[in-house]
């Protein structure tokens, strides 16, 4: 069983979603203000976190925030409204998958189950940092070091860098990007891997795009050897 912690002030959602993901091989356990949940979050250790974006006491973005300050668990955000600011604020804030109200319950049963395949197939260094000339990231710690001095990243980006990394020298595609940390595949519309590609040039001084190489109408392959 994997226990999800549901984040959710509209009742009969919650009702309907703990009632049919119970049936399969989730325990749920709900959580209604937003302002409440980093401390249940502790008393829970979810396996993954479903958020509502309007919430009492605290906003969504919020508390992913918070929560992605603390763990990795992936965290599924839902929402009522159709605009993509949400999205990729939601991304840039650390979540993982994202929703549109009204769910289909097959529909997030899939994404969930999907975010854990994503989960357990995550890029794996033994416990060792990945050097590369200036550039040093240690997995263990969560930290990238950059000239000497730490580098702070959005989640997405260390994600990003971290799979990357993990596949010097390798051309990746943006669906495997995209099913390696996020576990969905690329729909042709999906431009967040692009933009967190300029985001990473641009904190490593990489306006050639000699270290984070474009490989037209395949991907993107990170060069071991331009670190330096």
């Amino acid at each position: 069983m994997f226990r999800v912690m549901l984040v959710e002030d509209d009742a009969r959602l919650a009702e309907l979603v703990m009632e049919y993901l119970s049936g399969y091989e989730f325990e749920v356990e709900l959580v209604t203000r937003g302002d409440q949940a980093l401390a249940r979050f502790a008393d829970i250790a979810p396996d993954l976190v479903v958020l509502d974006l309007m919430l009492p006491g605290l906003d969504g973005m919020v508390v992913c925030r918070q929560l992605r300050a603390v763990s990795e668990v992936p965290i599924l955000i839902l929402t009522a409204r159709e605009d993509s600011y949400d999205e990729v604020s939601g991304l840039e804030q650390g979540a993982d998958d994202f929703l549109n109200k009204p769910v289909q319950p097959r529909v997030l049963l899939a994404r969930l189950r999907a975010l854990m395949r994503r989960a357990s197939a995550r890029p794996t260094t033994d416990g060792q940092p990945l050097v590369f000339g200036a550039l040093t990231i240690t997995p263990s710690e969560r930290s990238v070091s950059w000239r000497g001095e730490q580098c702070v990243l959005s989640n997405t980006e260390y994600k990003l860098l971290l799979v990357l990394a993990s596949s010097a020298g390798q051309v990746l595609s943006r669906d495997a990007l995209l099913k390696k940390m996020r576990g969905i595949e690329f729909d042709g519309l999906d431009r967040s891997i692009d933009n967190s590609i300029s985001k990473l040039r641009r904190r490593f001084d990489d306006a050639a795009s000699e270290k984070i190489k474009t490989v037209w109408g395949e991907g993107y392959l990170f060069s071991p050897s331009s670190w330096a």
